[in-house]
């Protein structure tokens, strides 16, 4: 009887062995193909894009780090800014698209990173302390899910400064820790966002547009600075690298990229000029602020723009001489006066910095077959009500800063 269980006993461990063993091997198999899953959607990756030089703990540390620090004041005193809540390394010749936006027209960024494959810098305004949290759990989440942000996007933030953004709470991280994907992260964005008609903030705030400009451009050399929902051509960094690279006569150039606006319907974004001078001969497509302010774009000379015989090669096509009030989209590097961070809202924020660029003697040369496109047609009666308000407080602003131009460039024969 006892010889029994003694054999029963051993035959239970050896079955137990067997089980685990069983359950070991499995486990060894799944890791091995999960191994072998994530190691071909890695080199699937960097077929495209430079590894990223940080682990997603990193990237994180970092952000709690810059949140964690409580901002600091603008010059006005009126903001509080977040510097680097997501960093990116770049090359010092590089080529920095440089963005702003308030958080709800984050839902912009997909577009702009899979058009623009070099870095890109997002200035984020915050209006409210509710949206300044909703900033800090979408960045941790990007962080969290999409490799490519983490690998070409800084970001900074900035909110009155009466309120500070709060380091997100891992225990109560909301809605956003569900999320698994970068596509659910973006998915989720465009489902709480809540666009409103240009600059209404509805609390009593400016919109400090040149301020987070300046944030979003700071530390770059070559910088395009645009507005989160305007688009550019396939390839143009690309176009912009070879041609800054094989040169280094660039200083004091400013290279224009001419602005379009397009109908949002029927037709998807153009992507090559063939694709987009097609759509502007069907009507589909326009000069940037046609109907807005023909004059602010006019200078680029679209029409002549349109005849340039096709190429491959990004280059200046023509030289162009800066009247008032033209406000070309356009990249330069070196010593390229900052915005001026006194206007805000609505009103002469970027032509104040072309004329300075004027004034400190820039020549305007624009590129031949790269170019902007604007999601949607601007319409001058989708304005809010106090836009002509802000216009003429901008446009006495401009007239003084014309005459401090004078005293800035005493030896300038130029004037705006």
């Amino acid at each position: 009887m006892h010889t029994f269980h003694a054999v029963r006993c051993a035959f239970y461990q050896l079955l137990v062995a067997a089980l685990m063993l069983v359950a070991m091997l499995q486990l060894l198999y799944l890791s091995l193909l999960s191994g072998l899953h994530g190691q071909e959607e890695q080199e699937q990756y960097l077929e495209y894009f430079p590894p990223s030089p940080r682990s997603v703990d990193q990237v994180k540390a970092q952000l709690r780090a810059a949140l964690a620090s409580g901002g600091v004041l603008d010059a006005s005193g009126d903001y509080r800014v977040y510097r680097g809540l997501l960093k990116t390394t770049m090359d010092p010749d590089d080529v920095v698209l440089a963005t702003h936006a308030s958080v709800d027209n984050l839902l912009h960024l997909p577009a702009l990173l899979e058009r623009w494959e070099g870095p890109l810098a997002v200035a984020v305004f915050a209006a409210t302390k509710e949206e300044a949290q909703l900033a800090t759990v979408l960045t941790l989440a990007m962080s969290s899910h999409c490799p490519d942000v983490r690998a070409r996007m800084a970001m900074h933030l900035a909110c009155p400064s009466r309120y500070e953004a709060a380091v997100p709470d891992p225990r109560e991280p909301g809605e956003f820790a569900l999320l698994r994907s970068c596509q659910q992260v973006f998915d989720k964005l465009a489902s709480v966002a809540q666009p409103g008609v240009n600059y209404a903030l509805g609390s009593n705030v400016s919109y400090p547009n040149n301020m987070l400009r300046n944030l979003a451009r700071e530390g770059a050399n070559y910088a395009l600075v645009v507005d989160v929902d305007m688009v550019p051509s396939e390839g143009l960094w690309r176009g912009l690298r070879e041609m800054l690279d094989q040169s280094d006569q660039w200083a004091g150039t400013a290279l224009v990229v001419p602005a379009f606006e397009m109908r949002q319907y029927r037709y998807r974004l153009p992507e090559t000029k063939d694709e987009l001078l097609k759509l502007y001969r069907m009507g589909q497509v326009r000069p940037f602020y046609y109907e807005v302010c023909m004059p602010c774009q006019a200078p680029t000379d679209y029409y002549r723009w349109a005849d340039l015989p096709p190429e491959t090669l990004l280059r200046p096509a023509y030289e162009v001489s800066w009247r008032d009030p033209w406000e070309p989209f356009y990249v330069a590097g070196g010593k390229v006066p900052s915005f001026d961070e006194r206007f805000r809202q609505y009103g002469f924020n970027r032509i104040s910095q072309a004329c300075e660029l004027h004034v400190a003697g820039f020549v305007f040369k624009v590129l031949n077959e790269g170019f902007l496109i604007h999601k949607g047609l601007k319409d001058p009666v989708e304005f809010h009500p106090q836009k002509e308000a802000e216009n003429q407080h901008n446009k006495l602003l401009y007239r003084q800063f014309k005459q401090e131009l004078k005293a800035k460039y005493p030896d300038s024969t130029r004037h705006c």
